[in-house]
């Protein structure tokens, strides 16, 4: 089965709006409170389904709003 779009264009997002921040993911895993690997797996080319109470920890940490990575 085939990675929904979105979801890739989430992972995209998710590791600009980060090497923007200048986090590393060991940083950013360890700020949201997720395992290294899992959040990796969202970077990924084959990223998991996400939450959107996820997203929106991300975006604190990232300290932007949750709409700004769901932007393509």
């Amino acid at each position: 089965m085939a990675i929904p779009i979105i979801r890739l264009k989430f992972a995209q997002k998710l590791r600009e709006a980060r090497k923007k921040a200048k986090l590393t993911q060991e940083e950013m895993a360890d700020r949201i409170e997720f395992s290294v690997r899992y959040y990796q797996m969202l970077e990924s080319k084959t990223p998991p389904a996400i939450k959107i109470d996820s997203i929106e920890k991300i975006a604190d940490v990232l300290k932007i709003k949750p709409a700004e990575l769901l932007k393509f």
